[in-house]
């Protein structure tokens, strides 16, 4: 029997997507999303016309690596919640992978070409739209459960998420890593039950993040 010719190129063609998604999201969380697309080329060992054959300009590799990346934390919500035994323990797993949605947050707060491509893009608002009906599970199962205090909303652990994830300038990888480590267990204590003390204003949802919905009273 032949083989089928294209069999082989379309491999290749993968394998040189993923490498090119791999290097942008380590360069992108590194160092924002306008480096140059030759050094992303080179670090995902392929050559530039490589890169433009597969994304054929900044704009379509920004909003792939997105995808990426929320598809990848969707994927880690949705494995919590199938494999931890309460929704505050789903939660609190998805609070230390966290670090995944860092990229996207960065990309949203560095760049604002890059933030418009994730406020724009249908696939991008579908991926985080299921991400926060997730979310939403988490935080209504684990107040149920007694674990999580009633006067938070999703949209306040959401704004949690990307005030946290916010890299420190200036500083090392370890450094930063453990300061996010300390901000999740701090972030954790604050949401338990059982601490004291009023919040102001009111519980935030996830429509409180949709900037294309009127504003709440």
């Amino acid at each position: 029997m032949t083989a089928d010719p294209e069999t082989p190129l379309r491999a290749d063609a993968r394998r040189n997507r993923d490498q090119i998604l791999a290097a942008a999201r380590v360069i992108f969380a590194a160092q924002g999303a306008e480096v140059p697309m030759e050094e992303i080329a080179r670090a995902a060992g392929v050559g530039v016309g490589t890169l433009y054959r597969r994304f054929p300009d900044r704009d379509a590799l920004i909003r792939a690596v997105a995808v990426d990346n929320f598809d990848r934390v969707l994927r880690d919500a949705k494995a919590a919640k199938d494999q931890e035994s309460s929704d505050w323990d789903a939660l609190i797993r998805l609070l230390h992978q966290s670090m995944e949605l860092q990229l996207s947050i960065q990309l949203a707060m560095v760049s604002p070409r890059a933030l418009a491509i994730l406020k724009s893009d249908p696939a991008i608002k579908a991926l985080r739209d299921d991400l926060l009906v997730v979310l939403e599970g988490f935080v209504r199962g684990a107040q149920a459960e007694g674990r999580l205090r009633t006067d938070v909303g999703t949209g306040d652990v959401a704004m949690l998420f990307a005030t946290l994830l916010r890299q420190m300038p200036g500083k090392g990888h370890e450094v930063a890593r453990m300061a996010t480590r300390r901000c999740i267990g701090i972030m954790i204590d604050g949401l338990r039950a059982d601490r004291n003390g009023s919040l102001p204003g009111r519980a935030l949802t996830g429509a409180d993040l949709d900037p294309d919905r009127p504003p709440r009273p």
